[in-house]
């Protein structure tokens, strides 16, 4: 809802010193108090006011000025009454000061009045209260009436005017503080997002690694079960450990990885495939450099792509292909198919399900099903 430009207050931004700067203060500060040595200067020196008068008319600009410091101080409270009430005795302060000789601070009081108004109440207050300080300013003025309707005019204005700065001020002042808030909340995000990151990347790192160590000592499981020879179930130990070892060591090229110390994906995937028997690797596309998240996504799915074929297709046949598209780049994983392996049952089943969601946080998309002759899994990340 829109609210009303004739009850809207200026923000307290608007009429606090908050956001002035330090020469201006200094010079509203000298405004002040050469408006107030004038008017004492002008109690004790007025030619038709002596003696205790004079003593008289020095108080009541010290009355005057206490007056005005509580009506800024309701005013940037936004307290309606209160404020009118401080006016009204300021006007009847200049009221008194004109009929006791003190024209000038009586003329300084209602126009005062009226400018602060303009500058600092509700237009609907304003509006009255400036008419009464210029009407009472227009009659006590000697001036001809055109010249008096040019100063009144001129001082509306002014008051407006300062208005429309201290608003401009103020709205400086709330988009400062909402860029500063936005720029906090963007860091945490940002903090946050990193943190999320990092520990997917260390989750995805020990899934492969701790999914490919339980395929192999599943395998020495069922092996001690049937009684098989000691070197067998003793191979499938030591793969086991390999495959801790590697871990640790994934664990640390993440590491590096998140500190922008990436090996190229190519090199990556040759000594995946080499490390696996049967599998060989073919790159197509102008190869370039990739973005951190997707090398990273690449390389996590190629691990578990591999890792699959072992358990359910051992033996088998596997063709890896990184093509680089001019959008996209795509990886394919591809088993030639096969008897299920006894390990077929081994594991979460989670793992795909983890790159699926991380291609889709990078905009990409994760395939995963039967093919022509075995299993396949395609990833497209765009770069």
């Amino acid at each position: 809802m829109t609210e009303n430009v004739w009850t809207r207050w200026p923000s307290r931004e608007a009429l606090g010193p908050r956001g002035v700067s330090r020469p201006r203060r200094l010079l509203a500060w000298a405004v002040r108090l050469l408006v107030v040595s004038a008017l004492m200067w002008s109690a004790f020196h007025d030619s038709h006011v002596h003696g205790w008068a004079s003593v008289a008319g020095a108080g009541g600009v010290l009355v005057a000025g206490g007056l005005a410091w509580a009506l800024f101080r309701t005013t940037l409270e936004h307290r309606l009454f209160p404020s009118l009430a401080l006016l009204l005795v300021l006007m009847g302060l200049a009221v008194g000061a004109e009929a006791a000789g003190f024209r000038s601070p009586a003329v300084v009081l209602w126009c005062g009045c009226a400018i602060t108004a303009l500058e600092r109440l509700p237009l609907r207050a304003a509006l009255p209260a400036a008419s009464v300080g210029f009407a009472a300013f227009a009659v006590v003025n000697d001036d001809p009436g055109t010249t008096t309707a040019v100063v009144v005019g001129a001082m509306a204005l002014a008051g407006y005017a300062l208005r429309l700065d201290a608003e401009a001020r103020g709205n400086a002042q709330r988009l400062l503080a909402q860029e500063r808030a936005a720029r906090v909340a963007e860091a945490e995000s940002a903090a946050l997002a990193e943190r999320a990151r990092i520990a997917r990347e260390i989750h995805d790192v020990l899934a492969h690694s701790l999914s490919a160590q339980l395929v192999h000592l599943e395998a020495a499981r069922l092996l001690i079960e049937r009684g098989a020879d000691r070197e067998q179930i003793l191979d499938r130990v030591v793969a086991a450990r390999g495959m801790a070892r590697d871990g640790l060591e994934e664990t640390r090229q993440s590491l590096s990885a998140l500190r922008g110390e990436l090996t190229p994906l190519e090199d990556f995937l040759t000594d995946l495939v080499r490390a696996s028997d049967g599998a060989e690797v073919t790159v197509e596309g102008e190869r370039r450099p990739l973005p951190a998240e997707a090398s990273q996504a690449v390389r996590r799915v190629a691990q578990e792509a591999l890792t699959n074929a072992r358990k359910h297709a051992p033996g088998a046949k596997v063709r890896v292909r990184l093509e680089y598209g001019p959008q996209e780049v795509t990886l394919n994983v591809r088993d030639a198919g096969g008897p299920p392996g006894e390990l077929a049952e081994a594991g979460g089943g989670y793992g795909l399900l983890g790159m699926r969601e991380r291609a889709e946080l990078l905009g990409g998309s994760l395939a995963a099903g039967p093919g022509e002759e075995g299993f396949v899994v395609t990833l497209k990340v765009p770069v």
